[in-house]
């Protein structure tokens, strides 16, 4: 059974970083798509970034320049840097993998397991 665990959020001012972690197990970890999500109140679930396995990248236009997601195969971890925050990037932010081996992949609805979820509040 797929597992991630998410870590790292908490409450920040604007211009701070923040370095969220992901942890998966349950499965080849090397092998998958990996993505970051987020929802703010109100608000559709978005992009935030991913990295497939062969480690290309995909970003939201709000977070581009600011934000980087990485992967350690050898941890089962994929992290989100997040430096210059803002305000706006106040929201739940999700782990999530896919269960197609090998693809790449932005949209919300190409994940099949998601994490619980890590709170990330930047106040002005």
């Amino acid at each position: 059974q797929v597992q991630l665990v998410e870590s790292g959020g908490g409450l920040v001012q604007a211009g701070d970083s923040l370095r969220l972690s992901c942890a998966a197990s349950g499965r080849t970890f090397s092998s998958y798509a990996m993505g970051w999500f987020r929802q703010a109140p109100g608000k559709q679930r978005e992009l935030v970034a991913a990295i497939s396995s062969g480690r290309m990248t995909d970003y939201g236009d709000s977070v581009k320049g600011r934000f980087t997601i990485s992967r350690d195969n050898a941890k089962n971890t994929v992290y989100l840097q997040m430096n210059s925050l803002k305000p706006e990037d106040t929201a739940i932010y999700y782990c999530a993998t896919t269960s197609t081996p090998y693809s790449r992949a932005t949209a919300p609805s190409h994940y099949d397991y998601w994490g619980q979820g890590t709170q990330v509040t930047v106040s002005s």
